[in-house]
């Protein structure tokens, strides 16, 4: 029987936030007009933390610069972010946690609200095929074209998530009744419909409320970075 590990990414694999440190390498590199784009991201930033997030208000916001640009000079834009931001978070501790699922024949997976066209190198980076994330829209829905802008089908985010995972182990022809067990590993109290959604939710470097949360519920709480 198949066993599922769901992985939140930011603050949970990394211990950082890939969205926001997207957006800081934007503003920093000239791609965006820094100092307001910095601003913005850093309101958006805290409103997430503080479980505030307005997600339609920020992926216009987030998306936009994507619009923009060619997708060549994206690629190039993301190789120079892999290497000068990224490269230097991946931490034995979550690659080792990884592997473990791995090693077990677990089915690997990662599950976040940043968006895929961030994600997917990073997701990669730590050996994992399947990532269900934000989808940025496409024109004409082709996956080579250039970015609209706009969110392709339901924004990967709280509830959002558990639809989209529904959505996800479908095509795989699978479900929950077909795995006795499963696990999701997360930071963020805005993951706990996905957290409840599984047999084995684990608090993941957590933030005070997932923290106080996974006390009053019994949860296990991991400490990657510690």
């Amino acid at each position: 029987m198949t066993q599922l590990a769901l992985f939140d990414l930011d603050y949970t694999l990394l211990p950082c936030d890939s969205d926001y440190e997207w957006g800081q390498f934007l503003a920093r590199t000239g791609v965006v007009d820094g100092e307001h784009y910095a601003k913005q991201n850093e309101r958006f930033y805290q409103e997430y933390k503080e479980g505030k997030l307005d997600i339609h208000e920020f992926l216009r916001f987030a998306l936009k610069p994507l619009s923009e640009h060619s997708r060549a000079q994206l690629k190039d834009w993301h190789d120079a972010f892999m290497r000068e931001v990224i490269i230097g978070q991946l931490r034995p501790q979550a690659l080792d946690l990884v592997k473990r699922h791995q090693d077990a024949g677990d089915l690997c997976c990662v599950i976040t609200a940043t968006n895929s066209f961030v994600t997917r190198p990073i997701v990669e980076s730590f050996g994992i095929e399947h990532l269900i994330a934000t989808e940025p829209a496409t024109i004409n829905n082709d996956p080579l074209a250039n970015y609209t802008g706009k969110v392709k089908g339901i924004p990967n985010f709280r509830e959002g998530k558990v639809q989209n995972l529904h959505t996800w182990l479908a095509a795989q022809n699978l479900s929950f009744d077909q795995m006795p067990c499963s696990y999701c590993y997360s930071d963020s109290m805005n993951d706990l419909p996905l957290l409840e959604e599984v047999s084995n939710p684990v608090a993941t470097n957590p933030d005070e409320r997932l923290r106080n949360e996974a006390h009053k519920r019994n949860w296990p709480i991991l400490e990657l970075f510690a």
